[in-house]
C-alpha cells in the first residue's frame, strides 16, 4: 500500500515477477511480453476491488531479465524524485533502480541455486 499517492488516494501495489521464458513455445519471443501479460492478469484479478474501495492498483509486474513494465517504471521514477528531493546526494538520483535490479537478481541466484543437484553443493 502507498498512502497519498494520486488526489490524495491510496494506491495498492501488486509485485509479480515472472521468467520471459514461459510460453516460449507459444510464438515469436517479445521482449517484456510476459511481465505485460501479467501484469494485464493482475489487473483484471484486483482493479475493481480497489476502486470499490476508493484506491487506486498499480500491477508491479517484472521479469527476471529485467523488464519493468510502465507502470513500475513510473512508480520507481516517482518514489526515485522524492528522494532525490529529500537526500540531494549524487547517488541518489538512480539508487531506487539500482537497487530493484538487485534484488531482482538476488531472488533469480537465490532461486537458481536452490534448483542444483545435492552433489553439486
Amino acid at each position: 500500500m502507498v498512502y497519498g499517492w494520486i488526489g490524495g488516494k491510496h494506491a495498492c501495489v501488486d509485485l509479480t515477477g515472472v521468467s520471459p521464458l514461459v510460453g516460449l513455445g507459444s510464438g515469436v519471443f517479445t521482449v517484456g511480453q510476459a511481465a505485460l501479460k501479467a501484469a494485464a492478469a493482475k489487473v483484471v484479478k484486483h482493479e475493481k476491488a480497489c476502486n470499490d474501495n476508493q484506491h487506486v492498483f498499480i500491477p508491479f509486474a517484472f521479469d527476471t531479465f529485467g523488464f519493468l513494465a510502465p507502470d513500475v517504471v513510473e512508480l520507481l521514477t516517482r518514489v526515485q524524485r522524492v528522494m532525490h528531493s529529500n537526500v540531494m546526494t549524487p547517488r541518489s538520483m538512480d539508487v531506487v533502480f539500482k537497487r530493484i535490479s538487485f534484488a531482482i537478481q538476488k531472488g533469480l541466484a537465490a532461486q537458481l541455486v536452490a534448483r542444483l543437484p545435492s552433489i553439486l553443493m
